[in-house]
């Protein structure tokens, strides 16, 4: 079993799929201990028969579809006309047009492409720094990680669930779990951009503007609304509210816009379902390698020896953010999910930290990790949409990563600020 799994690391490291490097753990395992292989694709079928799965897709689907049609541009319009007239207001309105689109989108890459030509020059003509202007949309183009309906969100809550241990919870927990962690994280960077642009000079508020702004974005303002309603009143189901918003972005873009043909459309469901395809083929075998470390009692042998050196739950959560920082650098954050997590959950739960309050601990390091050097994803796409040297982009970030860092501090050791909406 050792000369195997030096094996299949050698393989990562050399570039192998994540999914078959998983696939074959999962397989290797099943075969020693003389259980019959045919378990694996048995959890891919179980995988199907998840009613929430639904909305990985279907959200995936709407948020493609926003960021090929005129949706980003109006979004830093309208939030430009309601708060351009804040020092610092320009910076905010970068902040939060990121942090809406990326909770759309999933991935923050596609932020940072998407905004990113809009917001940079926008910047730069209102007169902000120029470290200060690369620093604000590498880091927010993964703020929205938080906020319903995020796919990490949807994504932690099957795994979680899956494994059986701890409290139950579900996906409409998580979303609310993300609401004021997130909205902390927004908040203290608004009030650094605003501290460090408060010599800039303000632009009035007009009436005039705002109206036009509001009226070119009608349809897509009830959009939030429309979704996140429906899911906290009660009304729809996840995989319910995904369908309708698929619908309605759809409807909205291709008829009432026209900014998107329907010639078009093939082309865009078929890269939103190569990233969707993705993720579920990297889960189905998670799922069977989730399986065998539980049969196996990996989860409670790691527990084990994490306990017989760290007594302080305490203790634990500050080694817990070091670790899942360093992993956000190497790890995108589908990957991280569905192989950590299954190995973190059982451990964290022993010291008593609710399962909730752990994916968001997870979920917010992780966004953390998409900018922090030297390999943070962020940062080199930022380095190619830009065409600065990573060099300056780490030295650009590293003020919104300490800032950010002292807001993962407080979500790890506030539990409350996670868990008081969910009620738990």
């Amino acid at each position: 079993m050792m000369i195997f799994s030096g094996i299949l690391i050698l393989l990562a490291l050399l570039g192998a799929p994540l999914f078959a490097v998983v696939l074959a753990s999962a397989l290797i395992g099943f075969y020693a201990s003389e259980v019959d292989l045919s378990v694996v694709p048995s959890e891919f079928y179980r995988l199907a028969e998840m009613p929430v799965l639904l909305a990985i897709p279907l959200f995936t689907f709407a948020g493609y579809l926003l960021s090929e049609s005129g949706a980003p541009a109006r979004l830093v319009r309208l939030t430009r006309a309601l708060l351009g007239w804040m020092p610092g207001g320009l910076a905010i309105v970068s902040l939060t047009a990121c942090a809406l689109f990326t909770a759309f989108t999933g991935a923050s890459g596609v932020t940072i492409v998407a905004l990113g030509a809009l917001l940079y020059p926008a910047l730069q003509q209102a007169g902000f720094r120029e470290n200060f202007n690369l620093g604000l949309i590498t880091t927010s183009g993964s703020l929205g990680v938080l906020f319903a309906p995020s796919l990490p969100l949807i994504l932690y809550a099957v795994i979680a669930q899956q494994l059986g241990v701890g409290a139950s919870f579900t996906v409409d927990d998580m979303f609310l779990a993300g609401i004021l962690p997130g909205i902390l994280m927004l908040v203290a960077l608004s009030a650094w951009s605003l501290w460090q642009n408060r010599s800039q000079p303000l632009t009035a508020f007009c009436w005039r503007e705002a109206g036009a702004a509001i009226r070119e974005a009608r349809w897509e303002i009830p959009l939030p609304v429309l979704v996140m309603g429906g899911i906290y009143s009660g009304y729809f189901a996840v995989s319910e509210a995904a369908a309708v918003t698929a619908l309605y972005v759809m409807t909205v873009e291709v008829l009432l816009y026209r900014e998107v043909g329907i010639r078009q459309l093939p082309r865009i469901m078929r890269e939103a379902m190569v990233l969707v395809g993705a993720i579920l083929i990297i889960l189905g075998a998670s799922l069977a390698s989730t399986n065998y470390l539980i049969d196996a009692e990996v989860p409670m042998r790691l527990f084990a020896t994490v306990k017989a050196h760290i007594s302080n739950p305490l203790t634990f959560l500050m080694l817990l953010n070091i670790f899942l920082l360093i992993l956000g650098t190497m790890l995108d954050i589908f990957s991280a999910l569905v192989i950590m997590v299954p190995l973190l959950l059982p451990i964290a739960i022993g010291y008593g930290i609710d399962p909730v309050h752990l994916g968001i601990i997870f979920l917010a390091n992780m966004q953390i990790g998409y900018f922090t050097p030297p390999v943070g994803m962020n940062l080199f796409i930022a380095s190619y949409r830009f065409g600065k040297p990573v060099m300056q982009l780490y030295r650009a970030t590293l003020p919104f990563f300490f800032i950010l860092l002292l807001t993962v501090l407080i979500i790890t050791y506030w539990p409350a600020l996670s868990l008081s909406l969910p009620g738990r």
